[in-house]
C-alpha cells in the first residue's frame, strides 16, 4: 500500500484507489495487447459511455507542438458530447504530420464503426515515443479485440489502466462514491510531469447527471489545483489529455460545488499517484508557500523551488539544504522581505528570518519517503502547494536511454 502526500485541495474526502473508470454506472472498459509495444504487454484501452447521457469535458496540453490525437480530440469534444475514449500506449503519434492526423481520424472511425456511434463522438489518446507513425494495421486488428473485451466490472477498469502505462511501474486508479453517484478515473504518467498538464493521459467518469458545462467547470477547477500543480521535472508533453465523461446513469443531479469537490478529490489522488511513481524518484515532496500577497505569487514560489535541480538533488542526498530553497525563492517576482523568510522542512524550522534556524540535524530525510517544505513569506494571507519529487541517478539513466 503506497502513501501519498497529505494535503488534499478537496478537503477531507477519501477516495478508493482500488476502483477506476468502471466504478460509476453506465461505463464499460476493456484492454488488449494489440502489438504497439515490443514487450507484448497490453497496449490498447477503451472506455465507453453507455448513457443515457453523453456529456464530456476536457483539458489538453498547452504545448504548441501538440500531437495529432490532441488536435482530433479538441475538435471532437468542442460540442460537449463524446461516447468513448480510445487510448494506445507504445506510440505518441506526435510530430507525424498529415499522416498522423489521418491515423487519429481513422482510429476514431474504427471505434465508431465497432460501437455503432459517430467518429466525432470518439476521443483519441496516444502515448509513447514522439515522431513515429502509428502502425494502423495494428490498430485495425486491435480495435475489434478491445471492443470484445468491454465489461462494466472492476477487473475491466483495472485492465484499461494497465494498458495505458508506458514508463509507469504501477497502474493508477481512483474513485469516490457520494449519496448514490460516483466519480471514477484512471491515469498514466511517470515522467515529463509539468503543468499544462503533465505527460499524462487521464480518463474520468461519472454517473452524476451533470451538463457538459458543469463538467467543464468542475474539471477546470480540479486540474488547476491538482494536475497543474504536479511538477516532477518541469518538462511539458505533446499529448497531455484529461477527459471527463458523464453518463447521468444515477439520475442524481448533485450540487455543483459538491460535485466539483468530488472531481478534485479523484484528480488529487491520481496526481499524487503520478508523483509517487515518477521516474527514479525516492522522495515525494510537498512544497507549500504561505502568507504570500496573492495565490499566484504563492504558486510561483512553490513551483520555482520544485523546479530547482539543486534543491531536488539535495533532497535525494537527504540534505535539508535550506539555502537552495531561499536562492530559488529569490528568483521569483513574489513580494517578500528576505530578512523575514522562514523555511520549515519536515516540521523543523531550518531557516528563521532569513538566517539559520533550528539545527538541521533534526531533519531526518532518510526516514520517510515524504518530505514537506513550508515557506513563509510573511507578506499576506495567500497560500499554494506544488507537488514534486527528488532528482536521482535512476531518472537520468532511464531518460538517457528512452528512445535508444
Amino acid at each position: 500500500m503506497r502513501t501519498y502526500p497529505s494535503q488534499n485541495p478537496a478537503g477531507t474526502l477519501t477516495v478508493d484507489t482500488g476502483r477506476g473508470v468502471t466504478a460509476p454506472r453506465g461505463f464499460v472498459a476493456g484492454a488488449t495487447t494489440a502489438g504497439f509495444k515490443a514487450s507484448g504487454t497490453p497496449d490498447l484501452a477503451l472506455v465507453a459511455n453507455e448513457g443515457p447521457h453523453h456529456a464530456v469535458a476536457a483539458v489538453y496540453t498547452t504545448n504548441r507542438v501538440s500531437a495529432a490525437p490532441v488536435q482530433w480530440s479538441k475538435a471532437t469534444t468542442a460540442d460537449g458530447r463524446a461516447a468513448a475514449v480510445v487510448l494506445n500506449s507504445g506510440g505518441a503519434n506526435a510530430c507525424t504530420g498529415p499522416q498522423g492526423f489521418q491515423a487519429a481520424h481513422r482510429t476514431a472511425e474504427l471505434v465508431g464503426e465497432a460501437l455503432g456511434i459517430g467518429a466525432g463522438d470518439v476521443v483519441v489518446c496516444s502515448t509513447g515515443l514522439i515522431g513515429v507513425q502509428l502502425p494502423m494495421d495494428v490498430m485495425e486488428r486491435g480495435i475489434p479485440a478491445v471492443v470484445r473485451a468491454l465489461a462494466d466490472d472492476d477487473a475491466a477498469g483495472a485492465a484499461a489502466a494497465q494498458a495505458i502505462m508506458t514508463t509507469d511501474t504501477v497502474a493508477k486508479q481512483a474513485s469516490y462514491v457520494r449519496d448514490g453517484w460516483t466519480v471514477g478515473g484512471m491515469a498514466k504518467g511517470a515522467g515529463m510531469l509539468a503543468p499544462g498538464l503533465a505527460t499524462m493521459l487521464v480518463v474520468l467518469t461519472t454517473d452524476a447527471d451533470m451538463s457538459s458545462d458543469a463538467l467543464q467547470w468542475a474539471l477546470d477547477d480540479a486540474v488547476k489545483l491538482t494536475f497543474n500543480r504536479t511538477d516532477s521535472d518541469g518538462c511539458m508533453s505533446t499529448n497531455d489529455t484529461v477527459v471527463l465523461l458523464g453518463s447521468g446513469a444515477s439520475g442524481i443531479k448533485p450540487d455543483e460545488f459538491e460535485f466539483s469537490q468530488a472531481v478534485t478529490a479523484v484528480c488529487h489522488s491520481l496526481a499524487q499517484q503520478l508523483i509517487t511513481d515518477a521516474e527514479g524518484a525516492s522522495h515525494d515532496i510537498e512544497i507549500t508557500t504561505v502568507n504570500a500577497q496573492t495565490e499566484k505569487q504563492a504558486e510561483d514560489v512553490s513551483r520555482t523551488v520544485a523546479r530547482s535541480n539543486l534543491f531536488k538533488t539535495a533532497i535525494f542526498g537527504n540534505d535539508p539544504n535550506w539555502g537552495r530553497v531561499l536562492s530559488a525563492v529569490g528568483t521569483t517576482d513574489a513580494r517578500f522581505d528576505a530578512d523575514r523568510l522562514d523555511v520549515t522542512i519536515n516540521g523543523v524550522m531550518v531557516c528563521r528570518n532569513g538566517m539559520i534556524g533550528d539545527p538541521r540535524e533534526g531533519v531526518d530525510l532518510a526516514a520517510d519517503r515524504k518530505v514537506t517544505v513550508l515557506i513563509d513569506l510573511k507578506a499576506g494571507d495567500a497560500d499554494a502547494t506544488v507537488w514534486t519529487n527528488d532528482l536521482t541517478h535512476d531518472y537520468v539513466e532511464e531518460n538517457s536511454a528512452y528512445s535508444s
